[in-house]
């Protein structure tokens, strides 16, 4: 008896999965967090969804929102110093704000 089996099942992925360097996510979320840009934009042309390009972001950062750190810290207690810095580090770059 000869069964046929397909090269693959129907509904799978026609890609392999594609796995990034966590140099290429940083640069990448670097590119998304400079004022002004397009998000979506820097995803298309790195070839990626937008949706991953946000998950990397939140990933590296701590959450969805540009330029800002996570932390559970209560801010009453950390503005009470002389004078308040955020430090954000995304691969080897540091911000200081």
């Amino acid at each position: 008896m000869i069964e046929a089996v397909p090269d693959r099942l129907d509904g799978s992925p026609r890609q392999l999965r594609r796995f990034w360097s966590d140099e290429f996510k940083a640069t990448a979320v670097e590119r998304a967090c400079q004022p002004g840009v397009n998000m979506s934009a820097i995803a298309r042309q790195i070839g990626i969804l937008p949706s991953q390009l946000y998950r990397w972001r939140r990933e590296l950062l701590g959450n969805d929102e540009p330029g800002q750190t996570a932390g559970t810290e209560d801010p009453q207690s950390v503005a009470s110093g002389p004078d308040p810095v955020v430090e954000i580090i995304i691969g080897n770059i540091v911000d200081l704000r």
